[in-house]
């Protein structure tokens, strides 16, 4: 089961939530679906070098809400907010032309970068494609993830690494990663690196500790799901469930 099922979306409902959060029905649900894989797809292009860890979309009839969580606000911000009133107008030219949406569009700073999935795999795929060794980049990368505070991390690198002829797996790993535990907080993400060679896919497993009612019990990761006093139903084993922030 863990190998095979997304580790978040085995975990949805119980410790984690949806990052799109809006109601449609028939046509407009595949269109408001698309919309978000599309608009998700060019921030995280536009902002590759924010370190962008998710993005939460918010609908209703007439607004949008995007929430951006990255390791580099400032970079999205700009100055005085130039930045981000330049990009909510690209966003609006590119989605939403011609059409009455308001549009509001907000920046997060992830507490610690080197317990996101993503911001972690971005780096090993900038590494690789600068042309550094796919070894040392991962034990570097392990080296960051520990000292952060994690309680495991786990990384896969598939493809013609360092230029091979042949393609083939490699993975390392330290700590544990309980992927079959329901309150295991596991931040995982897939990422391609675009080489010389040909692509190279990473795969990163981050385990960030146990969730009790809502908080991350570890003295050292960083609490990413807020208390359990939105009113959603309880979790398997009588504990209560919190979505992600």
């Amino acid at each position: 089961m863990g190998n095979k099922v997304h580790p978040r979306a085995f975990r949805l409902w119980t410790i984690y939530g949806w990052e799109s959060k809006w109601f449609a029905k028939g046509k407009q649900f595949v269109t408001s679906l698309s919309e978000d894989v599309r608009i998700r797809d060019y921030l995280r292009k536009s902002l590759r070098d924010a370190g962008v860890d998710h993005i939460e979309i918010d609908r209703t009839p007439k607004n949008l809400t995007i929430n951006i969580y990255a390791a580099k606000p400032g970079f999205v911000i700009g100055r005085a907010g130039a930045g981000i009133d330049e990009l909510k107008k690209k966003l609006m030219t590119e989605f939403y032309r011609g059409r009455r949406v308001t549009m509001n569009l907000n920046v997060h700073e992830i507490a610690r970068p080197a317990l996101s999935g993503v911001v972690v795999g971005e780096q090993i795929a900038r590494e690789l494609e600068s042309r550094m060794a796919f070894r040392r980049s991962m034990k570097m990368a392990i080296e960051r993830v520990m000292k952060a505070g994690a309680k495991g991390v786990k990384l896969t690198l598939s493809g013609r690494l360092n230029g091979a002829e042949i393609a083939r797996v490699e993975t390392l790993s330290q700590g544990s990663i309980p992927l079959h535990n329901l309150r295991a907080d596991i931040e995982f993400a897939r990422i391609r690196a675009t080489t010389l060679q040909g692509v190279i896919g990473i795969k990163v497993w981050i385990y960030r500790g146990e969730v009790f009612d809502g908080v991350v019990k570890s003295e050292t990761a960083a609490p990413r799901l807020p208390s359990p006093s939105s009113g959603r139903p309880p979790a398997r084993g009588g504990r209560t469930g919190a979505r992600r922030a």
